[in-house]
């Protein structure tokens, strides 16, 4: 999705909402290993203007499709760093809770507890949800890290002293990913399961075919021209 030139920002009775949100949902983390692999999900989202578009998909341990769901809807809250569940968030819990059942571990396109306040994306949606996830993100939101150089190696990403997920140079000719836990997940285990998810892309599985799949939604509706709910 595209980032705009500037970053928005709030009045501070509205920020101090958000800050307030953000920690009742750190507070509610849980970093233990709480999860299973016999089916795991994606969920990402694109957009068409204001519209939210929300893609989830489940597989089986051999990455084969299970099921699907999407769901879509307006929002007007802005793109703005650290504040990402209030943009994409609620149409993202819609879709997984589309789902014919609940996967036992949900990989989200966004930060986990590499967060500023370790409120990212993927740890609002696995509390609101009491669902274990991984966020799995492209830049690294905040933290300090030795870029790791070899395909499969990994680099602990610190923030404020303590270990918040791992780089993952995850493929040939690309940049590396960010792992890092949501909830129910460890940070050591969070690096293992993405790895036992990575195929011959730079994203695991269920972030690919989810990220793939809202964008054939999103081409779907351009198509047809309707932006309407």
């Amino acid at each position: 999705m595209g980032t705009p030139k500037s970053v928005p920002s709030f009045d501070p009775a509205l920020e101090g909402r958000l800050l307030a949100v953000q920690r009742k949902i750190a507070s509610r983390v849980m970093l233990e290993d709480r999860f299973s692999l016999a089916s795991v999900a994606g969920v990402d989202q694109s957009f068409v203007d204001d519209v939210v578009i929300s893609a989830a998909v489940v597989l089986d341990p051999e990455c084969s499709v299970l099921a699907e769901a999407s769901s879509r809807q307006r929002t007007s809250f802005p793109y703005c760093p650290g504040y990402l569940f209030f943009r994409e968030g609620p149409a993202a819990i819609k879709a997984v809770r589309a789902l014919p059942f609940r996967p036992g571990l949900l990989f989200i396109d966004g930060c986990g507890i590499n967060h500023p306040r370790r409120a990212g994306l993927a740890s609002y949606i696995g509390v609101i949800l009491d669902l274990p996830t991984i966020g799995v993100s492209k830049s690294v939101l905040c933290g300090s890290f030795d870029l790791p150089q070899a395909v499969g190696e990994a680099a602990p990403l610190r923030h404020e002293d303590s270990l918040v997920g791992y780089i993952l140079k995850s493929q040939k000719g690309c940049r590396p990913i960010v792992v890092a836990p949501g909830h129910r997940i460890s940070a050591d285990s969070a690096l293992e399961v993405v790895r036992c998810f990575l195929k011959d892309h730079k994203l695991p599985e269920p972030c690919r075919l989810a990220h793939e799949h809202a964008r054939r939604l999103r081409v779907d509706l351009l198509r047809a021209g309707e932006a309407a709910l």
